[in-house]
């Protein structure tokens, strides 16, 4: 397995770290920061916990909006079309955001004070609220951007796969033989009875094909639908195999069964899709 597999194997936990680690240094600097700044002009008036929590409060609500954020970009992706109505939707998320942003932040805050049998003093709300938006629409704009920019990198390095339909249209239930790839500024085509098995993830599917990983944007509910009747069939909720693909079966005490590729991938088949899967076996 190489780098770019055991990533797109691990992607989701390679993200989730990168994340953390990112907010855990940032925080800590910003942190250290006043504190050796209200250190230059005397002893300072606050202990020396407090910063870390002004600073890791906030970082904490950010990472909790982060899925709202990833949200909000598939569901009102930019049309110049619309561009009017593109940017009012981003100014009230961005409105909202800061809301949710500070009120969690705040939240946090009071609990920690409150540990500590003292009180946390917010402001003026208004004053305030102004303060932290001028600061919340920078780094809204920042994590939008930086989605963006990452999906973008990442779909260009792995591939991304789409289904190139047997006709002259394209939906959802139409059967396809092939699938055109883009990766790093090129095309190629990659045949359906070459993939091995297939591997929810979220709103894609990875398609593993030859010891690569091709997502495509679909469900795999809709994906078996359209190339079931070519040797597929899905044996758990995660993921489906290729019929043509199976070395083994053996049967586990659980009632479920180890399915085992010709690659030596082992994969899970659930009780809940035994019959299906035996009845399309025969």
């Amino acid at each position: 397995m190489n780098k770019l597999q055991h990533f797109q194997k691990y992607k989701f936990r390679y993200e989730v770290v990168v994340i953390f680690c990112y907010f855990l240094i940032n925080s800590a600097i910003l942190a250290t920061s006043v504190v050796m700044e209200a250190n230059r002009f005397g002893v300072p008036s606050f202990q020396l916990w407090e910063p870390f929590v002004w600073e890791f409060s906030s970082a904490l609500a950010t990472i909790l909006l982060l899925p709202a954020c990833m949200w909000l970009l598939k569901k009102h992706s930019f049309d110049w079309g619309k561009i009017k109505a593109f940017f009012a939707v981003y100014l009230f998320s961005s409105l909202f955001f800061s809301l949710a942003h500070v009120s969690m932040m705040v939240a946090m805050r009071e609990l920690v004070y409150w540990s500590q049998s003292l009180d946390y003093d917010f402001g003026n709300i208004f004053i305030e609220f102004f303060y932290e938006y001028r600061k919340d629409l920078w780094s809204f704009i920042f994590i939008l951007i930086f989605i963006k920019g990452y999906g973008f990198i990442v779909s260009n390095l792995q591939g991304e796969a789409s289904p190139i339909a047997v006709g002259e249209e394209e939906n959802i239930t139409q059967r396809f033989d092939r699938l055109l790839v883009k990766k790093l500024g090129k095309e190629f085509i990659v045949k359906v009875e070459d993939i091995e098995w297939l591997e929810s993830s979220g709103n894609y599917v990875n398609l593993h094909i030859k010891g690569r990983i091709y997502p495509t944007r679909a469900t795999l509910t809709q994906l078996i639908s359209q190339i079931e009747e070519q040797g597929f069939c899905r044996i758990h909720r995660s993921h489906a195999v290729n019929l043509n693909n199976i070395d083994s079966i053996t049967p586990l005490s659980s009632g479920d069964s180890e399915v085992k590729l010709d690659t030596g991938k082992i994969l899970n088949l659930s009780r809940r899709y035994k019959d299906a899967f035996k009845s399309q076996l025969l």
